[in-house]
């Protein structure tokens, strides 16, 4: 399967799984929509380096066509102008990856939820809910008009509360509400709804916080970062995934779920870009949730 011919949306592009999933679209063959706050000209408030425009550069480095768009999901006329510039170039939507996070500054995982800033917890569910819903407001119409696919990107494949914090805990949860109720609803239209999320992700900011690269990550294990870290993968282990998604001729089977980056790499056979075949929801469900030393639990065993 390819998806030349194919036009993708992928919102909170800039970095992350978002900047994967527009990378891996192009290989497939895909023209991506690069959309997300951050350029060469404009940071973002998280003042993070990676740009759209970076983005775009991989996407076409990888083989696909990249159209990178500024746009702030948390404003509607800048989305509306997004759907003008789409429907302009295009005649519809066949893959809308719905990104948008911008929550890393606002939430609290160490504080009873009444001793943190409710600005905090009201600017974190305005980022991570509302961009969300304005996204699928302006551009469902657009992936209708080609029986489409859409993907919502969230942080856990189940409703556990694990001790994130309210906001946080909030924001998951409902992305993957929005999720099974596009599974329901866009069946009525020829087209699939669901959720996708990674595991233990070595983003790039996540990289930076326990102060490691992609090549020496393994040394913050135990030490910065927690032991569980071991079993952390690379946005490209969720973005393969969703290649094989939006390629996938019987996509619909999985309607109003919440896939895993494991279990979809189980499902379509493949691997992290390091070769690695990391399995986080069975270290959580066989190591944390039994009760075992993650310290002495080999990894190995969970790939």
């Amino acid at each position: 399967m390819s998806l030349e011919g194919k036009v993708a949306v992928v919102t909170g592009a800039t970095r992350g799984c978002g900047r994967a999933i527009a990378v891996e679209l192009g290989r497939a063959g895909a023209t991506v929509y690069v959309t997300g706050r951050t350029t060469r000209e404009s940071a973002s408030p998280l003042k993070r380096p990676e740009t759209i425009e970076e983005t775009g550069e991989l996407v076409e480095a990888a083989g696909g066509r990249a159209v990178v768009v500024r746009c702030d999901f948390t404003s509607v006329s800048d989305v509306d102008a997004l759907k003008a510039r789409i429907e302009s170039e295009v005649d519809g939507i066949d893959i809308l990856v719905d990104d948008v996070w911008g929550g890393d500054m606002y939430f609290h995982f160490d504080a009873p939820f009444w001793e943190t800033p409710l600005e905090d917890a009201l600017t974190l569910t305005h980022n991570a809910l509302d961009t969300h819903l304005i996204a699928l407001h302006k551009l469902l119409p657009l992936v209708v008009a080609r029986r489409g696919l859409v993907l919502e990107v969230t942080d856990g494949d189940n409703d556990d509360y694990v001790g994130a914090g309210l906001p946080y805990y909030l924001a998951k949860c409902g992305i993957r509400a929005l999720g099974r109720a596009l599974g329901v609803e866009l069946k009525k239209n020829d087209c699939v709804g669901l959720a996708v999320t990674p595991g233990f992700l070595r983003s790039e900011s996540m990289l930076d916080h326990f102060e490691v690269t992609e090549e020496n990550w393994r040394d913050a294990v135990g030490k910065l970062a927690p032991v569980d870290f071991k079993i952390s993968e690379t946005p490209y282990l969720l973005a393969r995934g969703v290649a094989a998604l939006a390629q996938d001729p019987d996509v619909a089977r999985f309607a109003g779920r919440t896939l895993a980056s494991w279990t979809l790499m189980k499902e379509y056979g493949y691997t992290d870009v390091d070769g690695d075949r990391p399995d986080f929801g069975r270290w959580i469900t066989e190591v944390r949730n039994a009760g075992k030393d993650p310290a002495t639990t080999p990894p190995t065993n969970f790939r």
